[in-house]
């Protein structure tokens, strides 16, 4: 198990590593062991736009990337709503170290999608529509 000391050090090697690339910064993500990888992605080293851009290597519109660049990759354990539709909302959150994307209306679950296939699979059922 690292410590926080050592995870913080190795998150700054990441940063400085990838020069604000999130392509690169994911790459590097990738090499390292799934412990340290999985502590590095629950943490508040790492904000949660850099944990949603490491499990769907896709870039949100600017709104979603703006609300997740200002919390901590610790708060997704819980679920961030990221959007909003008309009545329902977006959530993004890790479950046991796997991407969550849920569509609720507030009182109940719509849609859940589980994976580094949820943010492609979420897109394609948001182009139907969402009483149908």
């Amino acid at each position: 198990m690292v410590n926080y000391a050592e995870l913080a050090d190795l998150a700054e090697k990441l940063f400085e590593a990838s020069d604000d690339d999130d392509e690169l910064l994911a790459e590097n993500l990738d090499t390292l062991d799934e412990e340290t990888r999985g502590a590095l992605l629950s943490s508040n080293l790492l904000n949660a736009y850099q944990v949603f851009y490491y499990f769907f290597r896709e870039t949100p519109d600017d709104l979603i990337m703006e609300r997740l660049q200002l919390h901590a990759a610790s708060d997704l354990l819980r679920g961030l709503v990221i959007d909003e539709i008309d009545i329902y909302e977006v959530i993004f959150g890790v479950v046991d170290g796997s991407p969550v994307l849920a569509i609720t209306d507030g009182e109940r679950t719509l849609a859940r999608f589980e994976g580094k296939g949820a943010y492609a699979e979420m897109v394609r059922y948001l182009e139907d529509p969402l009483d149908g």
